[in-house]
């Protein structure tokens, strides 16, 4: 009987709905980083950031996965993969982050800030690029947990970096595919 494969590492990758047109640029860089080092990329199913990750992703010939608020699978953007409708509103987000290996914040809003909260908590992983962050001025740590951290990278070559470093630091059977 043949061993079964090992599972690919999975990233969630956050950003507000309404986010402006370049950092939705730079969530279709994102996607497709991703994509390439065969990472699966979760995302909230809608528009904006996530949608663009998710184009991003799929353009590159990677898996995407929409974890919808609704209960609709018909709210999802088009280049989901697969759609998960949960019916739970905003406490989607607890379902997105847990999905994710790590996470990738792009921008956003509270519910953005949510899931950054939530990561913080079950201690994933949690990147960021520099641009329009407000919440990222709370520093590194967001309480006395110190269960995560919070990489600020300036530019998508050094979040491809840190992606990298993340890849290694989990079990070999789980590390990107380059």
């Amino acid at each position: 009987m043949e061993a079964p494969r090992s599972r690919r590492l999975q990233a969630t990758v956050i950003g507000d709905s309404d986010a402006p047109p370049e950092l939705c640029a730079l969530a279709e860089r994102v996607g497709a980083m991703l994509a390439r080092f065969g990472i699966t990329v979760i995302t909230g199913g809608r528009g904006g950031v996530m949608e663009a990750a998710s184009r991003g992703a799929s353009k590159a010939g990677g898996t995407t996965v929409g974890i919808l608020p609704s209960s609709d699978t018909n709210d999802a953007n088009q280049w989901c993969g697969v759609v998960i409708p949960t019916g739970l509103g905003h406490a989607r987000n607890v379902v997105n982050v847990l999905a994710g290996d790590f996470v990738i914040a792009l921008g956003g809003s509270a519910g953005t800030l949510s899931e950054v909260c939530f990561a913080w908590i079950q201690g994933k992983p949690i990147l960021t690029v520099n641009g329009g962050d407000q919440w990222l001025e709370i520093g590194k740590d967001l309480d006395h947990r110190h269960t995560s951290s919070i990489e600020l990278c300036s530019d998508l070559n050094e979040l491809e970096k840190a992606v990298i470093v993340i890849c290694e630091s989990l079990s070999p059977d789980r590390r990107a595919h380059d």
